[in-house]
C-alpha cells in the first residue's frame, strides 16, 4: 500500500473545517427536509457496507459510498467535499479499521448516527495463523499501520464470513429503526428478509465445502481468515495482508513445500489488485490460478452483481481448487 497516499490527519481537520463551514447552511434545512418525508441521507463507507445499508434501507435511504467502484479500499483519498459531507448525513456506516482516511473523517465529523460495524459481532486476530506473516499484527491495521481504534489487531474482514455478516446485519437494522423510527417496520421486514439470504449462502458454504480432498487454498490477499475458520479450511497467504507485497525467498519456498504436502492446485487472486505475483508463483509451482474475490467492491470484472452473487462464485471457485466431492 502506498502510504504517501493517506491524508494526513491534519490535513483531514482544516478539511473538516471546511466542509463543515460550507454545508453548516444547508444541514438544518436537510434535516427539516427527511422529516418531511425525504429519504435517510446514508454514507456507506465501502462496498460491503453499501450492501447492507441498501438492502437493509430499502425505498426509505438513499445510500451514497465514499469508495467508487474499481478503488483498493484501504488506498482511498478523501475530498474536502465528501469529508464535509458526512456531517450533514443522517447515517453513516463505515468499518473501522479498513480506511483510516474514514476513520478520521468519520471522528471529525461529530455525525450524530455514526455505526461502526466491526462493534456489531465479535472481531478475531488471524494474523500469523491464516495468512503466513511473520509480522506481529496487534497495534497495526491490516497494511501495518498504526491503528486509529484501540489496538485489538482484529480482523476486519467480517463480511466475508456469512454468519458474521448476518450478524452485522441484524445490528445495522436495529440502528437504522432507532435513526428512522418512522420506518422501522420496513428496516425489520427488510433486515429479517436479507439475513435469511445470507443464513442461505452460509447453508451453501457448509454443504460444498463438506468434503473436499484439500481443505488449504493459498491467496495473494490473506482476508479470508473468517471464511477459513468458519468452514475448517486453512488459508496461506502468499505475503500476508497485502495483496500487492511482495513475497519473501523464504515464504516462497514455504509456499512450494505447503502446496505439494497439501495437495494445492490453485493460487488465489483478487480483482482489485496485480495478479503478477499469483501468476510468478503458479507457474514456479506448476500450479493453476483463479480469482477468490475479497468483495471490497463490486466492478464489471466481479463474478457476479453484488455480494450474495459473488460469494456465491467464490463457492463455487474453492470448490474446484478444493476438490469438492
Amino acid at each position: 500500500m502506498n502510504v504517501s497516499r493517506l491524508i494526513p490527519t491534519t490535513t483531514l481537520v482544516g478539511a473538516v473545517a471546511l466542509g463543515l463551514t460550507a454545508l453548516t447552511a444547508c444541514s438544518s434545512s436537510d434535516a427539516a427536509d427527511h422529516k418531511n418525508g425525504d429519504k435517510l441521507n446514508v454514507v456507506a463507507s465501502f462496498y460491503p457496507m453499501q450492501f447492507l445499508a441498501e438492502q437493509i434501507g430499502g425505498k426509505n435511504v438513499s445510500v451514497t459510498t465514499l469508495t467508487k467502484p474499481g478503488v483498493e479500499p484501504h488506498d482511498l483519498e478523501l475530498s474536502p467535499r465528501q469529508i464535509g459531507g458526512l456531517s450533514d448525513a443522517d447515517y453513516i456506516l463505515y468499518l473501522k479499521d479498513i480506511q483510516p482516511a474514514v476513520d478520521d473523517a468519520v471522528e471529525q465529523s461529530g455525525a450524530k448516527n455514526a455505526v461502526d460495524a466491526s462493534k456489531l459481532t465479535k472481531l478475531e486476530d488471524h494474523g500469523t495463523e491464516t495468512g503466513g506473516d511473520e509480522h506481529d499484527h496487534a497495534g497495526d491495521d491490516e497494511h501495518g499501520h498504526e491503528h486509529h481504534g484501540d489496538a485489538t489487531g482484529g480482523d476486519p474482514h467480517i463480511w466475508l464470513d456469512p454468519v458474521k455478516y448476518a450478524e452485522v446485519a441484524e445490528g445495522v437494522g436495529k440502528s437504522l429503526e432507532k435513526a428512522d423510527p418512522d420506518h422501522a417496520a420496513d428496516y425489520r421486514k427488510n433486515t429479517r428478509e436479507l439475513v435469511g439470504k445470507i443464513d442461505e449462502l452460509n447453508t451453501a458454504y457448509e454443504t460444498g465445502l463438506k468434503s473436499t480432498t484439500t481443505r488449504t487454498f493459498i491467496t495473494t490477499h490473506s482476508a479470508f481468515g473468517y471464511l477459513a475458520e468458519r468452514y475448517g479450511l486453512t488459508q496461506e497467504g502468499i505475503a500476508g495482508v497485502d495483496p500487492e507485497a511482495e513475497p519473501s525467498p523464504a515464504r516462497i519456498n514455504e509456499i512450494h513445500t505447503i502446496a505439494k504436502k497439501e495437495k494445492v492446485t490453485t493460487v488465489f487472486f483478487e480483482t482489485l489488485a496485480s495478479d503478477r505475483t499469483a501468476k510468478t508463483l503458479a507457474r514456479d509451482t506448476g500450479l493453476k490460478t483463479d480469482v477468490l474475490d475479497p468483495l471490497e467492491g463490486i466492478t464489471d470484472r466481479s463474478k457476479g452483481d453484488d455480494y450474495l452473487e459473488v460469494m456465491r462464485s467464490n463457492l463455487a471457485a474453492l470448490q474446484k481448487a478444493l476438490g469438492a466431492k
